[in-house]
């Protein structure tokens, strides 16, 4: 079903680093959490650029692994995606996980934020949203990221 859901995805590299997933593994990623059309960019980041984004927008002096800005929500989600790589791979190597997994998760995670999940509001919003990711990442070949 999520193949036939429109999308328009623009994916940025402000970082360098070979291990960044290639533009179709992001759009495979993105593709796979889609419910509803969705026009965004995903956009990898330093430290630097995580840590400016995160104090200027949340209030929050230092980086954080994913980003999520919602510009509209209908008839399509418009939104950003930021992902921050050192804070990713320091993640994967400090939970023992491929960084490709950890990658995927994050990135469906801000997808799902992008169309209306959030878990912050409740345990109930948490256990749906989880339950989702960990759907959506057995589909695409990626262990639970909650275990």
């Amino acid at each position: 079903m999520a193949d036939k859901i429109a999308l328009s995805l623009a994916v940025q590299y402000a970082c360098n680093d070979e291990r960044l997933p290639s533009r179709p593994q992001v759009r495979r990623w993105v593709r796979a959490a889609l419910e509803r059309p969705l026009r965004a960019t995903v956009r990898f980041v330093d430290a630097d650029e995580g840590r400016a984004l995160n104090r200027d927008y949340r209030g929050k002096d230092y980086a954080t692994n994913v980003l999520s800005f919602v510009y509209e929500s209908a008839p399509e989600t418009v939104g950003d995606l930021v992902v921050c790589l050192p804070v990713v791979e320091r993640e994967a190597r400090e939970q023992g996980k491929p960084l490709a997994a950890h990658l995927a998760h994050l990135v469906v995670h801000g997808v799902l934020h992008l169309q209306g999940y959030d878990h912050e509001t409740g345990k109930r919003d948490a256990e749906r949203m989880e339950a989702r990711e960990c759907a959506i990442l057995a589909r695409l070949g990626y262990p639970d990221p909650y275990n």
